[in-house]
């Protein structure tokens, strides 16, 4: 819950405004039911009179209710009413301050009168004063209801004789408390709707920054993280937990902090109902929380499990769509539908289960508050009956306990969603909190002058959590101007190696160094500048060609994007296109075949015009001839620059300066082509498995020759 409530940090002043418009809303909510009562009790039962105290009465009339009044009272009442024409005293403005004050003086005179009926003008002021006691006695024993309807009929007929018209007294009400319904209507609709998008909007905006901070923290990771991660556990975190988080952010600001408002202020309202029910209240809430207590039990493993059957979905789903044509070349197209069946059915199972879950829970919700409101009215029909309740005040009680519950429903789906969205929000966090190994000096150094002097001393290098190195005491020099070839058999650390210069890795012993200063020292921007980098696994980006090849440098220029091209020997097919370099690249290349993909991804180097150029297994894709000419026009571009190639081929690094030969993660042997013949055992296995004797011969030839 604390990571979720980080997650809203900037947004204060939107949520309070929310909660100001949830307020709002909640105010005119509960307003509704109080009018629908008055509308009941006072509209239609009382004719639309609403207080004892009468607007209007006869002086004959205010004489015999003064008769069960004391003195006080009676001076109190003379002065707030005014006499006018036919003897009539109408309620003054000033006495309609102190109404509710005049209510209760009014009320046991009146129900004396009423009861004493056409013998009222006979009392004397002692007899009356003398039968008060014993009214004020029965006042309590009809109860405030049923004494209030009493003293509101003898009203009517007082009303009627002071010529009236009740008739037009109940539609000016009725217009009024409905002129009020509709525009507490209208304006709970207005801020609901301004609620629900502020919401939406506070919900969207820290959805956009967490993808953004996660996919930062993703850029900055080093390729250790990267193996910590799978891709498809990252993507699976970028949109559907941090969609989960934005779903809940936007629940819990229209639905968690209004609960508490509607539930509170139904309370308060209750208590001004003058009903005995509250415990009706109590038992609906102990039902549904123990109701959901059970549900959420069942539920949270099921939804704890389903962002780990997620990723195992999209991993399956990535792996199949990726292998395509090796699926099709093997026939193993119904295995890896039984794969993906097998992770499609297991979320499924987990989501019918969870979805079934959720089914229940409404109709059990339903029933209890179905089962509520009849036990309301079977209790408020017997208070009815013994008339210490009105039907409109049963109405408002079943109103305002629909929404007490309705607070504590809404608290409760949540807390069922809830735990999903804290658990995408942990494994959003332990990607924000995962840094990166490779991490940029606090006070990096800077290269004056770049020469492209690329030193390994005595360097060692394990895999994280590995057992023992897979480099050992890595020791050589690469100069501008030559060409530092790296071969081996599989697996003797060749791409290990490349991968330490642009830090993808950090060593874990000795050091690299750039010109004479620790590669660690630079900025990772800075040394990364000077580095023209080819994978062994060729990449391009969605995109026109142009775009692929200038990736490296954007401002480079067109011309020096076609001169990359044709050192590259991409220019060909890349002309034979009808939009030539605006063509566009299919998502990672797919539209182009591999020897394309390695030539556009050589040009991309070159264009950048590094320091360094490193070449993983880069020329792998590519026949004799096209390889033979792009090292040759690459010589005549980049001849002054380092150069650091990583091939299987004997042919690719025949002529190189130097040739470092690694077995198992040490030199086995560094020279030219022909010292190793001589010296290397494992270089010489390797050149006679793949040149014949008469190649090894004229090799070994040009090599004298070149000397």
């Amino acid at each position: 819950m604390k990571k979720l409530v980080r997650f809203a940090r900037g947004y204060g002043k939107n949520i309070a405004l929310v909660i100001l418009l949830l307020a709002v809303q909640a105010f005119c909510d509960l307003s509704l039911p109080n009018y629908t009562s008055k509308i009941v009790d006072v509209g239609i039962q009382n004719s639309g009179i609403e207080h004892i105290t009468p607007e209007e009465i006869r002086t004959d009339s205010m004489d015999l209710l003064q008769l069960f009044m004391t003195e006080d009272e009676v001076s109190l009442i003379n002065s707030r009413y005014e006499e006018k024409e036919g003897g009539i005293l109408c309620l003054t403005k000033e006495g309609e301050k102190g109404i509710d004050e005049s209510d209760n003086i009014f009320l046991a005179p009146i129900l004396a009168v009423s009861a004493s009926g056409d013998k009222a003008a006979s009392l004397t002021p002692e007899m009356a004063q003398a039968a008060r006691p014993m009214i004020e006695e029965q006042v309590q024993a009809l109860g405030d209801s049923m004494a209030e309807q009493t003293a509101i009929s003898w009203l009517k007929t007082e009303y009627e004789a002071c010529g009236i018209n009740l008739g037009a007294m109940q539609s000016h009400y009725l217009w009024s408390i409905g002129i009020r319904m509709i525009a507490l209507s209208f304006l709970m609709l207005a801020a609901a709707i301004s609620a629900g998008f502020l919401a939406s909007r506070i919900g969207a905006g820290i959805s956009r920054n967490l993808r953004r901070q996660v996919f930062g923290r993703v850029l900055s990771f080093s390729s250790s993280e990267m193996d910590k991660f799978s891709t498809a556990s990252l993507i699976t975190r970028c949109t559907n937990d941090i969609q989960q988080i934005q779903m809940v952010t936007i629940l819990m600001l229209r639905m968690v902090l209004y609960a508490p408002i509607i539930g509170i202020g139904g309370v308060i309202r209750v208590a001004s109902t003058n009903t005995s029910m509250s415990w009706v209240i109590a038992l609906a809430v102990l039902i549904i929380l123990g109701l959901v207590g059970v549900l959420v039990s069942v539920a949270m493993p099921r939804f704890k499990k389903m962002p780990v059957l997620i990723d195992r979905l999209n991993l399956v789903t990535r792996e199949i769509l990726t292998g395509i044509p090796v699926i099709r070349a093997f026939s193993r197209e119904r295995h890896e539908e039984e794969r993906f069946q097998e992770a499609n059915m297991n979320l499924m199972k987990n989501q019918l289960f969870v979805n079934r879950v959720m089914a229940f829970m409404m109709p059990s919700m339903m029933l209890v508050m179905n089962g509520i409101t009849v036990l309301i009215i079977w209790v408020g029909s017997h208070q009815i009956d013994l008339g210490s309740l009105q039907v409109g005040d049963m109405m408002a009680f079943i109103t305002y306990t629909m929404q007490i519950v309705m607070a504590f429903l809404m608290l409760t789906m949540l807390s069922i969603m809830l735990p999903r969205a804290i658990v995408s929000a942990d494994r959003i966090q332990e990607v924000l909190d995962t840094s990166s190994c490779i991490r940029n000096p606090e006070n990096p150094e800077t290269l004056s002058v770049t020469k492209g002097i690329l030193c390994f001393e005595h360097v060692n290098f394990r895999y994280p959590n590995a057992e023992e190195d897979v480099l050992h005491d890595i020791s050589f020099t690469a100069c501008p101007g030559q060409t530092t070839a790296i071969i081996g058999s599989t697996g003797s650390g060749k791409s290990s190696l490349i991968n330490l210069i642009p830090r993808l890795y950090d060593v874990t012993g000795g050091r690299i160094t750039l010109d004479g200063t620790d590669i660690r020292d630079l900025s990772l921007h800075d040394l990364r500048e000077q580095i023209g980098f080819v994978p062994q696994k060729a990449i391009l980006f969605s995109g026109s060609i142009a775009d692929n090849i200038r990736y490296g440098k954007p401002e480079a220029a067109d011309f020096t994007v076609q001169q990359a091209a044709e050192i590259a020997q991409a220019s060909e097919f890349i002309n034979e296109k009808p939009e030539g370099y605006t063509s566009w690249i299919a998502q990672g290349g797919s539209n182009v075949s591999g020897g394309q993909k390695q030539r556009l991804s050589i040009a991309r180097a070159i264009a950048k015009d590094p320091a360094v150029y490193l070449f993983d297994d880069s020329f792998s894709a590519l026949d004799y001839k096209t390889d033979l000419t792009l090292r040759k026009e690459l010589q005549k571009a980049a001849g002054g620059r380092t150069q650091i190639i990583v091939a299987q081929r004997i042919s690719t690094i025949l002529h190189a300066d130097q040739i470092l030969v690694l077995d198992d993660g040490r030199i086995a042997g560094m020279g030219t082509h022909e010292e190793l013949l001589q010296s290397c055992d494992a270089y010489r296995e390797i050149a006679e498995s793949q040149l014949s004797a008469a190649e090894l011969a004229a090799s070994s030839g040009k090599e004298e020759a070149h000397e």
